[in-house]
């Protein structure tokens, strides 16, 4: 383990520290005992959270986000996971809405399943489009038990409402793969209208069991024409999620890659609507950019983007971990986590932080800044809850590696780092480690990004309970679940490295 140089000095700790006893007598840490310490304690995450959502109960599922043209802002459909959910009818689509991407309002549950026996038994994602005074949902009904529903395992169908309040859904408005798509994978219905004033869906489907998006077209949302494929997907890909939009002069598809060797959020561009789907004709894989189009890392997934015509964010969620360990496997479903999406000139993507989180902190604290060499930490103050952390590290060589760790005490004999790799002299890329224990955790790896040629890092971090979002230089973002570091103390470490941190500041709540 590394050197620890500690930044706050506790002495006589166990003298200093008032205790109060819970019914099985066991000492327990008070909010105010914690002043003046840094060992590590045993915190409990909130019930509901704030920056990153979460219900009150449960988790959410696959994000819909849409803005609505009347009250003129963003809602964000998503499917509600109860844990435990219900065994055969499962996943209603429950809302919040938000005017910033950073504070969330609960609408509660706006689409209901099914009955046990009725295609929609359970629901899967899908997208929402206004039009004359209508709200039109089209979302993935999923029927457990196909023999029941004349062999139909997956299909489209919509719910409508006049107020966003009340729904209805509209069971004469289904579309299934028929004799030509799977009727196992038939979802995830993206809906938009296009430039020659029609409404055309997209759908995750698979024909002779190749992945494929169909497409449909409408002119009045209700009467569908099958349009063929749209596009096809890589090799033996499936892209669940799909998302179209155009931003400035270029057309993008934003999609989450299901298999298990990638499982993160990516995007294919083209200037026009035919170079876009030119990008996968024949596995052509013409990727955006040298990473593939990954856009956060595998802690991030089922990515779905929504603008108000001046700025345009993406919404995905960050699992949860199998009994709230942060070395286990991720759950379906986690906390609802957000991005700004922006462009650079070539038409390449990268997301930032949303910009209302650091007005939603307070004001920011300035830590002195420091240098470390060699294997070195400088542990640093106690995090609140809700936390927003920046810095700049400048690094001595291409070959530098560094990180910050989190959920770390002076007494801790295991924590997690976030590190900054070099794969080569030429890129970077950010993993997850446990130290002290098993190293590199499966899963949670980011994607490689360019090695600044000054050594440069402009590092932001926003933490909310257990889930981190950490971004650098606009060229990567990183979110994963890093459970305890809420209370906690964190530190920032170097690897056989020279490195100068400078510009710290806090902002905690």
């Amino acid at each position: 383990m590394s050197n620890i140089s500690r930044y706050i000095s506790a002495p006589a700790i166990l003298s200093a520290l008032a205790l109060s006893a819970c019914s099985d007598d066991q000492p327990v840490l008070t909010h105010r005992d914690l002043d003046g310490t840094d060992t590590f304690f045993a915190s409990a995450e909130a019930q509901s959270q704030n920056i990153y959502y979460k219900p009150y109960v449960g988790y959410v599922g696959d994000p819909m986000p849409f803005f609505d043209p009347v009250d003129k802002n963003f809602k964000v459909l998503y499917l509600q996971d109860y844990r435990p959910n219900q065994a055969v009818t499962y996943h209603p689509i429950w809302a919040v809405e938000t005017s910033d991407a950073a504070s969330y309002t609960s609408l509660g549950e706006i689409v209901p399943t099914g009955t046990a026996s009725e295609l929609d038994a359970a629901i899967g994602t899908g997208s929402t489009i206004y039009h004359e005074g209508t709200y039109y949902t089209f979302y993935t009904a999923h029927s457990p038990n196909p023999a029941t529903t004349a062999g139909i395992n997956e299909a489209v169908m919509l719910a409508t409402s006049t107020d966003f309040r009340t729904w209805t859904k509209d069971r004469s408005v289904l579309i299934d793969g028929g004799d030509t798509y799977s009727r196992t994978d038939f979802r995830d219905p993206f809906v938009y209208r296009a430039d020659d004033g029609s409404f055309h869906m997209l759908v995750s489907t698979r024909l002779g069991g190749k992945g494929v998006l169909a497409e449909y077209t409408s002119t009045d949302l209700r009467d569908w024409t099958s349009a063929g494929v749209f596009m096809t997907m890589m090799w033996d890909r499936f892209y669940e999620c799909p998302d179209l939009f155009r931003m400035g002069d270029w057309w993008y598809l934003v999609y989450s890659e299901q298999h298990d060797a990638i499982r993160r959020v990516q995007y294919f561009k083209g200037r026009t609507i035919d170079e876009l789907r030119a990008c996968t004709a024949n596995d052509a894989g013409l990727w955006p950019d040298s990473h593939e189009g990954f856009l956060d890392s595998r802690g991030f997934y089922a990515g779905k983007t929504a603008s108000d015509g001046t700025d345009r964010y993406i919404w995905g969620w960050c699992a949860t971990r199998a009994g709230s360990s942060t070395v286990n496997a991720a759950d379906w479903a986690g906390n609802l986590v957000a991005h700004k999406l922006m462009q650079r000139a070539d038409g390449t993507l990268y997301t930032t932080e949303v910009p209302a989180i650091a007005s939603m902190l307070g004001q920011a604290r300035t830590i002195a800044g420091f240098s470390l060499s060699g294997n070195e930490s400088r542990l640093m103050p106690r995090l609140g809850t809700e936390n927003r952390i920046e810095f700049t590290v400048t690094a001595s060589s291409a070959h530098d590696r560094f990180g910050m760790s989190f959920a770390r005490g002076s007494d801790s004999e295991k924590y997690y780092s976030i590190i900054v790799n070099p794969e080569n002299g030429d890129t970077r890329k950010i993993n997850l480690e446990e130290e002290g224990g098993i190293g590199f955790i499966p899963d949670t790896d980011g994607y490689t990004f360019a090695t600044p040629a000054d050594g440069v890092y402009h590092i932001t971090i926003v933490t909310d309970n257990s889930v981190i979002t950490v971004y650098i230089n606009d060229a990567a973002a990183f979110t994963t679940r890093i459970y305890g570091t809420l209370k906690n103390c964190w530190s920032i470490n170097s690897y056989g490295a020279d490195i100068n941190i400078s510009d710290i500041t806090l902002q905690s709540k």
